[in-house]
């Protein structure tokens, strides 16, 4: 089973090539996008200055992604051979949080590459394409 991974910081789209047939999977991520606001309150210098909470929402965020990337694990789990791509650094910390928890899974992952944004379509073509131009 062949299984290519399209990711970013909103979803998962996984596509999964077993003989013939073609499944899409789409995981999402329920990453919270934070906005940070914070800085002086008022535009005189050593006015009052709001206290921004930076810790407790990176702190918030890595548990989120930790979620995130262990659901994408769960349903790459059975695969022989995976790629992983997309338009963000996310592909590289799925790849980095794989082989530090998952030493089995690592050995399986034959490449990370950046791509743009594409429709779901595009996605399935471009892992078909990428297996058939590889021979795995």
């Amino acid at each position: 089973m062949k299984v290519g991974v399209w990711i970013d910081k909103k979803e998962a789209i996984i596509v999964t090539l077993n003989h013939e047939k073609v499944r899409l999977n789409t995981i999402l991520s329920n990453i919270e996008l934070f906005h940070v606001h914070g800085g002086s309150g008022t535009r005189l210098k050593g006015g009052p200055q709001d206290v921004v909470q930076d810790r407790k929402y990176l702190e918030r965020e890595k548990h989120q992604m930790k979620r995130y990337f262990d659901d994408i694990i769960s349903e790459i789990k059975e695969a022989n051979t995976i790629v992983i791509f997309g338009p963000s650094e996310m592909g590289q910390k799925l790849h980095k949080e794989i082989e530090l928890n998952h030493n089995v899974l690592a050995g399986k992952i034959v490449e990370v590459a950046k791509a743009d944004s594409m429709t779901k379509n595009q996605i399935k073509t471009w892992v078909q394409s990428f297996f058939k131009a590889h021979k795995l």
